[in-house]
């Protein structure tokens, strides 16, 4: 007897990216990436990079960039933890563009800059991507106490645990604002590292009620209303809207940030993005709270400018910001007037 099964069929097409079936399954398509490569300058390839594994379990690793400035001995750099962007179902750390960004935060602040892959939905949907950046965190302090064998020997030499500062862009921000929120209500202990400050680069957040950039704004060259909302039915958990307290930091659901202590943070918006009234509001919002919240705008600059021209000149000047942020929140002055005159 013939079966009466329907064949599987396409619910979610990101056209070049992936593709999900009614059955759960997921294609994807390993070309898709349509960034155009960095053409890397001399200087950065002084900045030294290798893979570690961070989560055995999982096959989860991050890369660890160590900058020349670290191998003078007896210098300590502040580590910067890096999360990439790509709306919770893209990317990589190994990717062109976000390997670019990150020998440019570790070469310019100077910084040991560690890049964490995580799981990506719709295979592995919210909240595995900040469960994975707890599991980096926690990886992150046992290297703060580890010796012999079980000390990294770069991070041994070179990172100086006391001034950790967290960062990511578009999606790998909202990962940055799910961490600093479980720091902040003991969710996740770093003791004795100590987290210093957060960098949110044009975070990814969600809402079902429009925003007037949402509304009004053209779509930008790599983010479009469309694809922001597919991003979210395929990262949050289904059945989801974009107020879930994982898309939307102020929802009618989402936890009360008054009383948590959050760390410095600094968030990065860029003037064209859809996601710009998100981003200043949430920026707003907290410092109405009485945290402590730089913000700085990017004038003519669409969402995710530091990935698509990691060399251009906003992106350059996107380094400047984080690192007068890294050394105003616990550098140290030589080291800071060092990176200043580079």
């Amino acid at each position: 007897m013939a079966s009466t099964t329907p064949a599987p069929y396409v619910v979610e097409d990101c056209g070049p990216n992936l593709q999900l079936f009614s059955d759960g399954t997921v294609i994807r398509f390993e070309d898709y990436n349509i960034l155009p490569p960095p053409v890397l300058p001399p200087a950065l390839a002084t900045v030294q990079w290798k893979d570690v594994v961070y989560d055995a379990g999982r096959g989860l690793k991050l890369r660890v960039y160590r900058p020349p400035a670290a191998t003078v001995a007896g210098e300590k750099l502040p580590v910067l933890v890096y999360f990439h962007g790509g709306g919770y179902v893209l990317g990589s750390y190994e990717k062109d563009n976000f390997h670019a960004c990150c020998l440019r935060l570790a070469h310019t602040n100077p910084a040991v800059v560690h890049s964490a892959d995580y799981r990506l939905a719709p295979e592995h949907r919210l909240p595995a991507a900040h469960d994975d950046a707890a599991t980096a965190m926690s990886w992150v302090r046992d290297q703060a106490v580890a010796s012999g064998d079980a000390a990294d020997p770069w991070l041994a030499e070179s990172a100086d645990f006391g001034r950790v500062f967290v960062s990511g862009d578009s999606a790998g921000a909202g990962i940055v604002h799910h961490v600093a929120l479980r720091l902040g209500s003991g969710q996740i202990a770093v003791d004795p590292a100590r987290v210093a400050g957060c960098a949110l680069l044009f975070p990814y957040f969600g809402g079902e009620e429009r925003t007037r950039s949402e509304a009004e704004y053209p779509p930008g060259p790599f983010l479009t209303l469309p694809f922001s909302d597919q991003g979210w039915r395929l990262a949050l958990p289904r059945g989801a809207t974009r107020d879930h307290p994982l898309a939307n930091p102020f929802g009618p659901e989402s936890p009360a940030m008054d009383a948590v202590a959050l760390p410095p943070l600094l968030v990065v918006v860029a003037q064209l993005d859809l996601l710009r009234d998100r981003d200043v509001d949430y920026a707003a919002r907290l410092r109405a709270m009485g945290k402590q919240v730089e913000m700085v705008e990017f004038e003519g600059q669409h969402h995710g400018f530091f990935a698509v021209e990691p060399l251009g000149d906003a992106g350059s000047e996107l380094v400047r910001v984080v690192r007068r942020f890294v050394y105003g929140n616990g550098g140290d002055a030589a080291a800071a007037a060092a990176a200043a005159s580079k």
